[in-house]
């Protein structure tokens, strides 16, 4: 049975959404597609479900849906200012439930465990495009350090597991992700559902947008429905131990004053925008390159920004009252 975790503390936000585990009706992924594949159809384990920090609940969770694969998308997040004040929790938090999952996994003789990292964990001072090798060539960005540290230790995880025991535990990186379930929380969330929930606000206060920082920074944005294929690809077929990049291509790398106006685009928002330089940027860029993904996939299409974005306002909108924000 494949098995989604996507466990997280109570209070604590979910890395990624629940979409990201979604694809649109009659599409398929992967040559090696079974009509034998069984799925969890539950939606997976939720933070409802026990609490990874703790080893003995991990174990019971374990025990009771019996995974042959899991996606470990599990983690203490939060957006750039969160990271700011909690760098301790995030290190200490991550860590414990990663090495959790990771051993209790192994101990029940899980076949894969596809883990989720993100680009974040790559060195502050680097060259551009990173790539999967580079992943410990120096420190992180300071504003995100434990959680950068406490990612890039899946990694090592990972190799260790695979050459002391021969486990298939394996990882991906994520650019930026986004898409409908996300996490809108203003203070707390990443920054495109995190626009997309002023702009919404301030489009029905008649107040102008305010965003935070100089809208310079530039992102790649990856839609949560294209990174669940990607996902189901990587469970069936993808063989290495080393993580691959799951991403847009360099060109299609955004500022986020150019992802701000799509935003307001989606939206229909006609009030002014204002950026707060009063607010902190965080790292300028992180592009990543996709060139691994594509030697495997060439032909993947990504799903265009613009249309991405709109059908996640789309989505925010019709499930406000119900959203996470």
């Amino acid at each position: 049975m494949v098995w989604k975790l996507r466990v997280r503390l109570d209070g604590i936000g979910c890395e990624p959404s629940t979409s990201w585990m979604s694809v649109r009706d009659g599409e398929t992924v992967g040559a090696n597609a079974s009509a034998g594949d069984r799925w969890d159809r539950s939606g997976g384990a939720c933070h409802r479900d026990a609490n990874l920090t703790d080893a003995a609940a991990t174990r019971a969770l374990f025990e009771k849906h019996q995974p042959t694969h899991v996606i470990h998308l599990a983690a203490m997040v939060g957006g750039l200012f969160r990271n700011m004040r909690e760098n301790l929790d995030f290190w200490r938090n991550n860590i414990h439930i990663n090495d959790n999952v990771l051993q209790t996994a192994h101990e029940m003789g899980v076949a894969k465990v596809v883990s989720c990292l993100s680009t974040c964990i790559f060195p502050d001072k680097t060259t551009y495009p990173i790539d999967e090798t580079m992943i410990h060539n120096g420190p992180p960005h300071n504003s995100n350090f434990g959680y950068s540290y406490a990612k890039r230790m899946i990694d090592v995880q990972n190799r260790a597991y695979f050459q002391q025991h021969r486990r298939r535990f394996t990882a991906v990186i994520p650019t930026n992700v986004f898409g409908p379930h996300d996490n809108f929380n203003i203070a707390d969330g990443h920054v495109l559902p995190g626009l997309i929930h002023k702009a919404y606000v301030a489009q029905k206060e008649g107040t102008p947008l305010q965003v935070w920082g100089s809208g310079k920074p530039r992102r790649q944005f990856i839609y949560s429905l294209d990174l669940a294929r990607l996902f189901i690809w990587v469970l069936r077929e993808y063989d290495e131990i080393d993580p691959i990049i799951l991403s847009v291509g360099e060109e299609d790398e955004v500022s986020i004053k150019e992802a701000a106006e799509c935003v307001v685009d989606a939206l229909g928002f006609k009030g002014q925008v204002v950026f707060d330089v009063t607010k902190a940027d965080g790292q300028f860029k992180k592009t990543a390159s996709n060139a691994k993904l594509r030697r495997y996939l060439p032909d993947f299409s990504f799903t265009p920004f613009p249309q991405a974005v709109k059908e996640t306002c789309d989505w925010f909108v019709a499930n406000y009252d119900t959203a996470r924000k």
